[in-house]
């Protein structure tokens, strides 16, 4: 049998290889069929991608069918394949407010006035304001950086940060990643006569705060059609608006026009790590910014691949899994356990030893917060099981317990929904003042930041929004269970019950021994692969665990088999103690199993390894 035809079977309908409820509980889909992907687009794409020559004529089949299944027309191959921020990049004037909000930028500006960007603690926020503030640099003027305390500020403007600002001479506030919905916090503002201009993609009501400029593109009445842009990219839009406002002003006299792309490894750190939809301009923004990141250029980039030990990947193109897994939990670390500014500081020095003494404290706080989550995850998954949380058939999972630290709660939600399949919430209650702290982050079909808008908006909480997948919030402890019932009610209303149920889309089934390094180097003319473009995910049938070990940590790592004596080895994190830990530990029979190729390159061996989703019965 040919390679195409083991990787292009039939369109055939669900459930996929007769896989309802998977070990995980998920169902198993096949893309193209999930996603009514026409016969005659597939065989367009296919046709189009031939001409194109991205691939040996053997793998054009292979890479149409995974092109396809992601929603991608014969009209937009050509800018996925090839996408160019020339081709992409929108008319920044399409945004509500933005002309708004660069002329009140300029403005101060050219009085000279006190500047500071307030900004969110994660790294889309870092990233947003390293931008800004490079910007202006370059401009001959420095800004100041405010980054509220996790802890002791929570999210978001406040009073007392715009107090506190005021009393400093600030006469222009920039809020990045955050904002949006700080009514209360930006009405005192005007009160207090501060200029302030937001700059945020987070869901928002009809009626934007009181502000000079409201940028946005998930702001109701937005035509930008840009809503899947983390902040950093919505800046670096701001930066390009910046750059022509400036030049009909005539402010370049005498000084050279600020180049936006060597700071475009910023906006692509941001919009990976904030885990937006890598499609359209975003798409450009993350695959033409990793590339500037990959020069290693900016000095924190660099300061934090070193003390991560991958300095000897010099001139190596760096991928989603650099920026989300090595460089993007350091930073967090700083917001999450540590002073917050850390990373606007390293993202925005130029100063070496600066980078490399910043990199350094904050790989530190990156163990810290390790272990933090350790305890937290291990402590709310008994909670729940005690208290009857899980298993249960809420479509939302509530856990609230005092003392958690509300800087990895985020991480833990994740973790459990990874774990559950199920959108999960958990809330740190401090115990003196009763306040809980909570965040969330959800699954495909369930908006948890409408969710949680919708329950700030009914008077439960104190604050609360977010977006789609992820959510934040806070509420008084005597609360928590009146919140449970109101989210799982109003998920039971809004979203349809198959929508609630996870399932699985599958890109093709694979044979053992098709699972090649030269197939997974063909998986390059797909990369940047996230949310919205997710890497090939690859099923194959009827395997044998010839080998499973337990690693520490909880990964386990294995070898798997087939009738023709083809052998793939691999991992799977996190996954003794589980089903599907247990599947490969103590094996029963044949099973299917759901994985991603990766590269396995140890001692230059050039080969992959398979790192496992999810798995079934045969």
């Amino acid at each position: 049998m040919s390679l195409s035809a083991i990787l292009n079977p039939p369109v055939q309908s669900e459930p996929y290889l007769g896989v309802r409820a998977s070990l995980t509980g998920r169902g198993w889909r096949e893309r193209l069929a999930a996603h009514n992907v026409a016969p005659e687009v597939l065989r367009e794409v296919t046709h189009r991608l031939g001409l194109m020559n991205v691939a040996e004529p053997a793998f054009v089949d292979t890479l149409a069918r995974f092109v396809a299944g992601r929603g991608i027309t014969p009209d937009t191959l050509e800018t996925f394949i090839y996408p160019t921020l020339k081709a992409l990049f929108p008319d920044p004037s399409c945004f509500m407010d933005m002309d708004r909000a660069v002329s009140a930028m300029l403005d101060a500006f050219q009085a000279k006035a006190k500047i500071c960007v307030f900004a969110d603690y994660d790294v889309d926020g870092a990233t947003s304001a390293a931008q800004l503030v490079r910007w202006f640099r370059h401009m001959g003027h420095d800004l100041t950086v405010y980054v509220p305390d996790r802890v002791t500020e929570g999210y978001g403007p406040s009073n007392a940060a715009f107090d506190s600002l005021k009393r400093q001479g600030a006469d222009l506030v920039i809020t990045v990643d955050c904002g949006a919905m700080a009514h209360r916090a930006l009405d005192h503002a005007a009160d207090i006569g501060l200029d302030v201009v937001v700059i945020d993609h987070h869901l928002m009501r009809e009626d934007p705060p009181k502000a000079l400029a409201v940028v946005n593109p998930n702001r109701p009445g937005c035509t930008s059609a840009q809503g899947n842009l983390a902040a950093a990219g919505v800046v670096f839009v701001v930066l390009a608006a910046l750059n022509r406002e400036a030049e009909k002003r005539g402010l370049f006299a005498g000084r050279n026009r600020p180049d936006l792309m060597q700071w475009l490894d910023l906006s692509a750190l941001g919009a990976i790590c904030d885990v937006t939809a890598l499609t359209g301009f975003n798409r450009a923004l993350a695959a033409q910014g990793l590339k500037i990141m990959s020069q290693r250029k900016n000095p924190g980039i660099k300061a934090l691949m070193e003390i991560a030990g991958s300095a000897n990947e010099a001139g190596k193109l760096m991928s989603t899994f650099h920026s989300g897994f090595v460089i993007g939990p350091r930073i967090n670390a700083g917001g999450r356990v540590g002073r917050s500014d850390l990373g606007v500081r390293l993202l925005s020095t130029d100063d070496p030893a600066e980078a490399a003494s910043l990199a350094e404290e904050l790989d530190e706080l990156n163990r810290l917060r390790r272990d933090v989550e350790t305890q937290v995850l291990e402590e709310a998954a008994r909670i729940a099981e005690d208290q009857g949380l899980w298993p249960s058939d809420d479509p939302v999972i509530v856990v609230a317990h005092q003392d958690w630290h509300p800087g990895v709660i985020g991480i833990v939600a994740g973790r459990l929904r990874e774990r559950w399949h199920r959108p999960v919430i958990i809330i740190g209650v401090d115990p003196v003042s009763g306040m809980g702290k909570g965040s969330g982050r959800s699954q495909a079909g369930v908006n948890l930041g409408e969710a949680v808008g919708a329950a700030f908006e009914s008077g439960l909480l104190l604050s609360g929004g977010g977006h789609a997948m992820a959510a934040g919030l806070s509420v008084e402890r005597d609360r928590v269970a009146e919140l449970r019932r109101f989210l799982n009610d109003y998920i039971n209303t809004h979203v349809a019950e198959a929508d609630q149920v996870e399932t699985v889309d599958i890109d093709a089934v694979l044979s053992l021994k098709a699972a090649s390094r030269e197939l997974y180097d063909r998986f390059d003319v797909l990369a940047p692969f996230g949310q919205g473009n997710p890497e090939p995910l690859l099923a194959f049938t009827d395997v044998r665990v010839g080998f499973a070990q337990a690693l520490k940590g909880g990964h386990v790592r294995f070898e798997l088999s087939d009738d023709s004596g083809a052998k793939v080895k691999g991992i799977i994190w996190r996954a003794e103690g589980t089903a599907l830990g247990d599947a490969l530990l103590r094996p029963s029979g044949k099973i299917h199993v759901l994985g991603r190729i990766k590269a396995d390159d140890y001692m230059g061996r050039r080969g992959i390894q398979l790192e496992i989703e999810d798995i079934a019965l045969a």
